[in-house]
């Protein structure tokens, strides 16, 4: 009928043909090449906040470890040993930042802030708990920034770099830790010093919790100078800290009151039982 003449009609041109005359109606044009540009482009990009969040995994996982092995500073004979087992723990963990400062070389660090951000705020953690143990005293973000100034080691890369006069790579570069990532460190710092407390009077140590108590006293005063006007990720942590202060606290109220009554050997057991019973009327898991 008249639809098979239709679809026969069709056929009158080799299937070869039609292709090649439909390659030349639409021909590569510079809108195509420029999409493929910006395809490649966004590949790019991708994989190094892949990478990116990788390095950051890393960084999380081996400041961790550090933190675990200086809370073992107040039990272990030989703190020293312990400080400097830490330092070179950190000096592993800045080696994969400066592998993240390569990665960000001629790049804007903020549209990659999400993905090394944890690691940096966990960094900032350990090494201000180390800080504290050698100085009583919380590190600046300034000194901070200091400990992440890189430069080439290796001489083959460094002539390299001298050698190309057209190579935009740097001699020294460096990761700077924000303001914010700081101030999210700090805050998870206290949790740590809550619990060097508790560990510190297990172990006889009486002074300790009463210097606790005074810093984390001035880091929660200064958190609540900047309130809810900061960004969210400080304000939900205000809470967190300030059960860590009410712990420690309550840890010098018991020291003061009862600790002529209670053997030594036993304050931790006392704090451990109440620590439990404020988390339980706070909600806490």
């Amino acid at each position: 009928g008249s639809g098979g003449f239709r679809k026969r009609k069709h056929d009158n041109f080799p299937h070869g043909q039609r292709r090649e005359e439909k390659e030349n109606v639409n021909p590569p044009s510079a809108l195509m090449s420029s999409f493929k540009s910006f395809q490649l482009e966004l590949d790019t990009r991708h994989d190094k906040y892949e990478r990116l969040v990788k390095l950051s995994r890393d960084i999380t996982i081996e400041s961790k470890r550090t933190i675990f092995l200086l809370h073992r500073f107040t039990s272990a004979p030989n703190g020293e040993e312990i400080l400097s087992e830490s330092e070179v723990k950190l000096d592993a963990v800045r080696r994969k930042i400066k592998q993240a400062a390569q990665e960000l070389i001629g790049e804007d660090m903020y549209q990659f802030h999400r993905a090394i951000s944890p690691g940096l705020q966990e960094y900032v953690e350990a090494v201000s708990f180390q800080y504290f143990i050698k100085t009583r005293s919380l590190i600046s973000v300034e000194e901070i920034n200091k400990q992440l100034i890189f430069t080439a080691e290796d001489t083959e890369e460094t002539t390299n770099m001298t050698s190309n006069s057209h190579d935009k790579q740097p001699h020294t570069w460096s990761l700077k830790v924000t303001p914010v990532d700081y101030l999210l460190g700090v805050a998870d710092l206290t949790g740590e010093l809550m619990r060097l407390c508790i560990s510190s009077v297990g172990n006889g140590d009486i002074d300790t919790p009463f210097e606790l108590s005074q810093f984390l006293r001035q880091i929660y005063d200064g958190f609540t100078f900047i309130g809810n006007t900061g960004p969210y990720e400080v304000s939900k942590k205000l809470y967190t800290l300030k059960q860590s202060l009410a712990k420690v606290e309550n840890a010098c109220y018991t020291l003061k009151v009862r600790g002529s009554e209670i053997p030594k050997h036993m304050l931790a057991d006392v704090f451990s039982t109440k620590t439990e019973l404020i988390d339980q009327e706070e909600g806490l898991p």
